[in-house]
């Protein structure tokens, strides 16, 4: 077996997660391994967050093309070449893995191909592409991300029945698309098919899609989709699901059997933890798969750290990245704690829905002293002009203390004005010190500013 260097860290899975942590492991000055056996950037960048954000674009272009003569232009005929489109998501996911390749050789990261499996204290067993090898390291970090649940009844086969990996590389829009599951990856893709003429049927068995996000966000996409001839199924189980010569047939609780030409599951993701030798080396480890780990991103076993969709805590990629920041200055021999009170939540539907800190219903169920402001975007100047006025800011607070609680965005650009709510929620800044903030007008983000007054009824333009 081939021995490599002794390091001062060793991180299995490039992730958001596992780059990050390498990245600042090393800006910290410690010697630096990652170990990726597939493609640098982990689920994120390669089948999950941007390929379907590259496609969100194409479909964001196409509705603007459509919509030119409200502007007041003139074009010819729009047509969508869903060939051109994956093959420019292709591009964008390309670019960024080298931009990621680049990072770890500036910072001087050793990059191993290969599968890493704990063989003991400070021992990294490596198959990699030249033959095996082991990994001598003082810290290891686990990032290996997760994958999609496959329930055995789904009948799960990778080209009629799949899961979101596939979806993004198909080589023709279906003519009918069941997805099964409401949640984010649910919905992103419906809204992106349906675009592209697919007939879309959502099934969930939870009472509304985005079941995670305020009753009122999730109120307002469950309307879009239906504006958009997305039929939507929700309070209803799926029994089985086969495949048939001519796509797919699922058989719901009621008896009713729906077909369609593809089946997406998206009924959620599971730790990727087996064969890593966790259990081996002593690594406490739950019910599902996830690594257990306190705030430091500590295992209990000394030296030995976990971050990511591995840990089952918040399976997002910001979310890694901050827990390997976590973990790297821990290693490193700083002080940090992981908090999980503040994370944003951005969801690329259209609308799009970002959120921060606890809805209106998580509020009432602690029994606060729950107080509501909302702003509607058909009172923007800017969303108006922009002709996208679909949607709300909505403030929750506390009556007793005027403390922020949470702030959900249903419109345009949501995702790009929740980093100002994040930091209200973090810094437990009260609805007063918000609602001082001057906005620059004209903006989307003077809804923000609105929201936070209509809480003590001070709004101006609503």
């Amino acid at each position: 077996m081939l021995r490599l260097a002794e390091f001062d860290v060793a991180v299995t899975g490039g992730g958001p997660g596992g780059y990050v942590a390498a990245i600042r492991a090393a800006q910290l000055g410690q010697s630096v391994c990652l170990i990726e056996k597939d493609q640098l950037g982990g689920t994120c960048l390669n089948r999950g967050c941007i390929p379907t954000k590259a496609l969100v674009a194409s479909m964001q272009a196409l509705a603007m093309a459509r919509r030119l003569a409200e502007f007041g232009v003139e074009a010819g005929e729009v047509r969508a070449h869903f060939d051109k489109m994956v093959a420019r998501k292709n591009q964008v996911v390309s670019r960024l893995r080298a931009g990621i390749g680049f990072l770890l050789k500036k910072n001087k990261v050793t990059l191993i191909a290969g599968t890493g499996r704990l063989a003991g204290t400070g021992r990294v067993e490596v198959q990699a592409k030249d033959g095996p090898a082991e990994v001598k390291a003082r810290n290891m970090i686990i990032a290996t991300g997760s994958k999609p649940m496959v329930f055995p009844s789904f009948g799960y086969d990778g080209r009629t029945i799949i899961t979101s990996d596939e979806a993004l590389d198909f080589q023709d829009v279906p003519e009918r698309l069941l997805i099964v599951g409401g949640g984010v990856i649910g919905c992103e893709f419906a809204f992106i098919f349906s675009s592209l003429g697919s007939r879309v049927t959502v099934v969930d068995i939870m009472p509304t899609v985005l079941p995670m996000e305020d009753p009122d966000s999730a109120a307002a996409v469950a309307a879009s989709l239906k504006k958009r001839d997305v039929e939507v199924r929700t309070g209803v189980k799926i029994e089985d699901i086969s495949a048939d010569g001519d796509g797919a047939v699922a058989t719901l609780d009621t008896g009713e059997r729906l077909a369609a030409s593809r089946v997406l599951l998206s009924v959620g993701r599971r730790p990727n933890s087996e064969g890593m030798g966790l259990e081996g080396a002593g690594v406490e480890m739950g019910k599902r798969g996830e690594v257990m780990v306190n705030d430091r991103m500590g295992t209990n076993v000394p030296g030995i750290y976990a971050i990511g969709d591995v840990v089952g805590k918040v399976m997002l990629a910001h979310v890694a990245s901050a827990q390997g920041l976590v973990a790297a200055h821990n290693i490193a021999g700083a002080e940090r704690r992981m908090s999980y009170g503040a994370v944003p939540s951005a969801i690329f539907t259209s609308p799009e829905v970002a959120s921060v800190g606890l809805n209106e219903r998580q509020a009432k169920e602690e029994g606060l002293d729950v107080r509501v402001g909302k702003f509607p975007f058909t009172a923007s100047g800017k969303a108006l002009a922009m002709g996208e006025a679909e949607g709300f800011v909505k403030v929750i607070a506390d009556g007793s203390t005027d403390r922020i609680l949470g702030i959900h965005i249903v419109g345009p650009h949501a995702t790009e004005l929740i980093p100002e709510p994040t930091a209200a929620v973090r810094m437990k800044m009260t609805v007063g010190e918000f609602a001082k903030t001057i906005h620059a007008h004209p903006t989307l983000a003077e809804g923000l500013g609105e929201a936070a007054e209509a809480v003590h009824r001070m709004a101006i333009h609503t």
